[in-house]
């Protein structure tokens, strides 16, 4: 009997996945954390993505829901927020594939470990044709799953970037996490909008992210004008950071900048410069203090957002043979595709199985993840990995070896980006993605997952 493919996630891309595996009549099993479709996604949910429903949707998956007759599908040049991704879209996909003959969608079940059934990571001989053990815990314990392969679309969620310069939590970080968010509050939401309105706000983070956060705190100012903002970067200068303005080809990237710069000149923001974070401390007065490693401070702060992008965990995989980039913990032969020192989510070239291809056979990291810390992650881009990793694990290596990708003319996506109203959307605008890597998903979502 054939053992399913087992899919390690239910986000855009491991849904997808499920999507081109139903269409070749593959026995599949999606396992996710979360407890529905997108459930990080749904933590991003009020972000407004730069991608439009056309990139959003994978042509697999379009295929299956509107072959069901009841699904409409949405207007392909509406931006929609990452709850509207979930809603319409990656929720109606995760139901129908629940409901399929050859595959299941387990919520709340966390993968722990990954290794080839009876062999851990020292064992050579015969690997290769034994299936895989995929421990699992979910709402009946711990489980052992078998596979025939394994596609790991987990995303970089649940891993952000941390405070501290090294890599590392600063010193005083993981105890004043309380204090400390990671990614683009909801500031339309009274709670959050309560908790950082009238407050002195330390910002890292230089990405489309972090303008979105300063965008929104300058929002609140208009409301309670004693709020105020450090910006912590760790160049020496603003430099580019807000992009081309007039001059960027894709005109809401250049809003966005142009909407971060006005908030950041507009007396609300302090611009903190060559400030890499080593200590948060408490002062006598209950206020935080931030300590750089060149010895500057920030004193009396509030709350700090983090927005320095995400990671890949592969913790849970520590079991099967894997090659990985040293630098960007991306798939070894990606890395030079997705550096972000050479390249934006819009001119990295199509690939799939091939330059996806780990030692352990049958074993795949997808989506988000591949790219490791690279922040440059396409949804178009993922669905493509994913229908060539497919055909590959079908034995259909023509189609596997052949790139399909069309990316739209401006040469990335197009896009809201300035995390508002549909209306702000013009013809060219945005870049790629969510929030979860300076991102978007991440078109992924930010990112994801």
């Amino acid at each position: 009997m054939q053992l399913p493919v087992i899919i390690i996630g239910a986000g855009p891309i491991g849904l997808a996945a499920a999507a081109n595996a139903a269409e070749r009549d593959m026995d599949f099993i999606v396992v996710e954390a979360g407890g529905d479709a997108g459930a990080a996604v749904g933590e991003w949910g009020h972000v407004r993505l730069f991608s439009s429903w056309l990139e959003l949707i994978d042509p697999a998956a379009r295929r299956l829901l509107e072959a069901t007759g009841t699904w409409t599908a949405p207007d392909d040049s509406d931006y929609p927020t990452g709850s509207e991704w979930r809603e319409a879209y990656l929720q109606p996909l995760a139901n129908l594939l629940n409901s399929s003959t050859n595959g299941s969608v387990h919520y709340n079940t966390q993968v722990t470990g990954v290794s080839r059934a009876g062999r851990d990571l020292l064992v050579d001989s015969g690997r290769e044709n034994d299936p895989f053990a995929v421990h699992v815990h979910g709402p009946e314990g711990h489980q052992r799953l078998l596979g025939s392969a394994v596609v790991d679309a987990s995303g970089t969620w649940t891993s952000p970037n941390p405070l501290g310069a090294d890599g590392y939590p600063a010193r005083g970080e993981r105890e004043h996490a309380d204090r400390i968010s990671y990614g683009i509050p909801d500031f339309t939401d009274t709670a959050v909008a309560a908790r950082y309105a009238g407050k002195h706000v330390a910002v890292a983070g230089k990405g489309a992210s972090a303008q979105g956060v300063l965008i929104g705190l300058a929002q609140l100012a208009e409301q309670d004008p004693a709020t105020r903002v450090s910006w912590l970067l760790r160049r020496p200068s603003v430099g580019d950071a807000f992009g081309g303005g007039d001059n960027d080809q894709l005109e809401q990237r250049g809003k966005l900048g142009q909407d971060a710069k006005a908030a950041a000149s507009s007396g609300l923001v302090t611009n903190v410069t060559q400030f890499r974070t080593e200590s948060v401390n408490l002062q006598d007065d209950g206020r935080l203090a931030l300590g750089s490693t060149d010895g500057q401070q920030v004193s009396d702060v509030d709350e700090i957002i983090v927005v320095t992008g995400f990671r890949p965990d592969f913790s849970f995989l520590s079991e099967v043979r894997l090659d990985l980039d040293p630098a960007l913990g991306s798939a070894r032969f990606l890395a030079e595709l997705v550096h972000p020192d050479h390249h934006s989510c819009g001119d990295v070239p199509g690939h799939g199985y091939q330059e996806l291809a780990q030692p352990e056979p049958g074993f795949y990291v997808v989506g988000m993840k591949s790219y490791g810390r690279a922040p440059s992650f396409l949804a178009m881009t993922g669905f493509e990995q994913i229908r060539s990793v497919i055909a590959a694990l079908a034995g259909d290596l023509e189609a596997a070896g052949r790139m399909e990708l069309v990316l739209p003319d401006t040469g990335v996506c197009n896009g809201a980006g300035a995390f508002d109203a549909p209306d702000a959307v013009a013809s060219t605008g945005g870049c790629c993605g969510a929030p979860a890597s300076e991102p978007e998903l991440i078109s992924l979502g930010r990112p994801g997952q």
